[in-house]
């Protein structure tokens, strides 16, 4: 087999079975990505706000989470998740692709848990001493001054964990739920043409990721750019200063 056949062979399989790639195996792929970004992020600001929790048997109890989850492959969460809990769990009747991102979610809130924690403690001090002088609420410090300045500077993290479970969600192909890689099983059985699906797939995966990840570093520079910063810092005093959050 010479390049100018792969070639060909990739041109036929790109106009016989394009919407099996971009339609069903690149929609889900991002649905399942977006699905377990989102929700992780939600899960870990809370998993990271329990973390630092004043009482020892949460944080303990919360450690034990992040410490599990962390430690054990993502392979072997899905397999949990998708073979064990339904068998366990039977009335909930969930699908494949359901129990997948549930996974995903999961394993992403561990690490973006650490990536809110670190956030959170950058944050300085005083600016918490100093809403709570104003008479704000613990809750109402964390909720209004502490967790949007953290997201601002977590934001670049996220956006790589965003890449990273993009690429993870190859894995859910082992259930086929309809991702990039079942994608490429699928037409890979009708065709016998792998070397060629691969490719494909991989383009995909390039064309995604790519992109992003310039987007990330774009931000990343813009967030460490000293004007920025020095705007940022404005807008924060005066904010403090009025009272006004």
């Amino acid at each position: 087999m010479n390049f100018a056949t792969i070639g060909s062979n990739i041109v036929k399989l790109l106009s016989q079975y394009w919407k099996v790639f971009l339609i069903e195996g690149l929609s889900n792929t991002l649905l399942l990505t977006v699905i377990a970004v989102s929700l992780g992020a939600l899960l870990g600001a809370l998993v990271a706000i329990l973390k630092m929790s004043r009482f020892k048997v949460i944080r303990f109890l919360i450690s034990i989470y992040i410490e599990v989850i962390r430690g054990t492959p993502i392979l072997l969460q899905l397999y949990i998740f998708v073979f064990a809990l339904p068998s366990l769990l039977p009335f909930l009747n969930l699908s494949y692709f359901t129990w997948t991102a549930i996974a995903l979610c999961i394993n992403s809130s561990a690490y973006v848990s650490e990536v809110f924690r670190s956030g959170i403690q950058a944050v300085d001090k005083g600016q918490t001493e100093a809403a709570r002088s104003l008479g704000l609420s613990a809750g109402q410090t964390m909720r209004k001054i502490i967790l949007p300045q953290a997201i601002r500077n977590i934001l670049p993290a996220l956006g790589n964990e965003f890449i990273m479970i993009l690429k993870e969600t190859s894995l859910a192909s082992t259930f086929f739920v309809g991702d990039l890689m079942t994608s490429y099983l699928t037409v890979k059985g009708a065709t016998y043409l792998g070397f060629e699906c691969l490719i494909i797939v991989g383009m995909i995966y390039l064309c995604v990721t790519f992109p992003l990840s310039k987007l990330v570093s774009w931000f990343e520079k813009k967030m460490a750019n000293p004007n920025y910063k020095k705007h940022d810092h404005k807008r924060k005093r005066a904010v403090m200063e009025g009272g006004k959050v």
